[in-house]
């Protein structure tokens, strides 16, 4: 068995793990503990990149606007001879 702990935090710092907790209840449709949260916001250091693919939506027009930003800084670049 998992020996508990307490630790003590802010009031402030209370109440935002718990608005986490209730975000992370409507994406994962269960409950959360506070613990779980801690766990997450920890393991979220250590993630990849490709783990994040996805969480990004975007429209059509958003995505032209970042595909016209990167032509145009492509064509700006100089070969190096």
């Amino acid at each position: 068995m998992t020996k508990m702990i307490s630790i003590k935090v802010r009031e402030e710092t209370y109440r935002r793990l718990n608005e986490l907790a209730g975000k992370l209840r409507a994406e994962l449709k269960r409950p959360v503990s506070i613990d779980e949260v801690i766990n997450i916001l920890l393991g979220r250091a250590r993630r990849r990149v490709s783990e994040f693919a996805g969480a990004w939506e975007m429209d059509d027009e958003e995505a032209e606007e970042i595909l016209k930003a990167i032509r145009s800084v492509r064509a700006r670049w100089r070969l190096q001879k």
